[in-house]
């Protein structure tokens, strides 16, 4: 057939964010910049905007486990999986053992458990099943600051604590941890540290002052994901997806009375893409 075209293939599993920042609607954005085909099993559904979540209802677990298999059953070319906000352990721990009986190449779980805010989103339960059940399957666990805390079971503070939580979360069971410094204050906003059982590595992008950081953790586990998708190393992809975050909050978009999202499509208005500044502008 003229012109078909076989991409890799990523399945994002997650919930969804009607406002279109967050969760599957990120992920795919970001799949797509990247020139991946994403593929979808909602855990989820919420109601929210750039002001808050106003409602949650979960799907029940057969639902998410028969979208994953209908998935892994046909799009052969699935080269990666990421997983985001599972919401309660009954989701958790079916989505965990379901990945651990299927070959699913790459799996990048970033364990939405805990907001950039302090704030715990799931249970004890659900945080039980994913550190215990889902953090052992994962090529990358990208947790924040919080979420590395709870995992760790010691407070973050400084580069120190970061490089020590890194390696208390490795322990669990992932080949490799990120642990995201968005919360950190001052010289360390931003920096993330990188773990894998040998030299840690600290990553530093530039600060970007914004308030429209919606969706950052999704975007980051999704360009990790995708980068592993296009056949890159498992620390070359945590790099390029940095630098895919750190362009995003750049163009992050001042929409709605609250916290906009970052901006997943801002290579359509990098220069030299006239034509798509020009569409994206029209």
């Amino acid at each position: 057939m003229t012109g078909a075209m076989q991409p890799p293939i990523a399945l994002t599993i997650a919930g969804s964010d009607s406002g279109g920042g967050a969760g599957i609607q990120a992920d795919l954005k970001t799949f797509a910049m990247h020139c991946v085909h994403g593929a979808s099993a909602l855990t989820c559904i919420t109601a929210q905007n750039t002001l808050g979540v106003i409602r949650v209802d979960a799907l029940p677990p057969e639902s998410v486990l028969a979208q994953i298999d209908a998935v892994a059953g046909d799009l052969a070319g699935l080269r990666a999986v990421k997983t985001g906000m599972l919401l309660n352990s009954a989701i958790a721990l079916a989505v965990a053992d379901r990945l651990r009986q299927s070959p699913i190449g790459a799996l990048v779980v970033d364990p939405v458990m805990v907001s950039r805010t302090g704030a715990q989103l799931i249970d004890d339960d659900a945080v039980a099943a994913l550190r215990d059940r889902l953090l052992p399957l994962a090529t990358i666990a990208t947790p924040n600051r919080y979420e590395a805390q709870l995992l760790a079971g010691q407070a973050i503070n400084s580069l120190a604590d970061l490089e020590s939580a890194a390696r208390k979360i490795w322990q669990l069971g992932p080949q490799a941890v990120v642990v995201k410094g968005g919360g950190m204050a001052g010289e360390l906003r931003g920096v993330d540290l990188w773990f894998a059982g040998d030299e840690p590595v600290v990553l530093r992008t530039e600060t970007v002052q914004t308030p429209h950081t919606h969706g950052t953790g999704c975007t980051l586990s999704a360009a990790i994901a995708a980068n592993l998708a296009q056949g890159r190393s498992p620390l070359e992809s945590v790099q390029a997806a940095k630098d895919y975050v750190t362009q995003a909050l750049r163009h992050s978009l001042a929409i709605g009375q609250g916290q906009g999202p970052v901006g997943h499509f801002f290579p359509l208005l990098a220069a030299g893409s006239e034509r798509g500044a020009q569409d994206c502008a029209t």
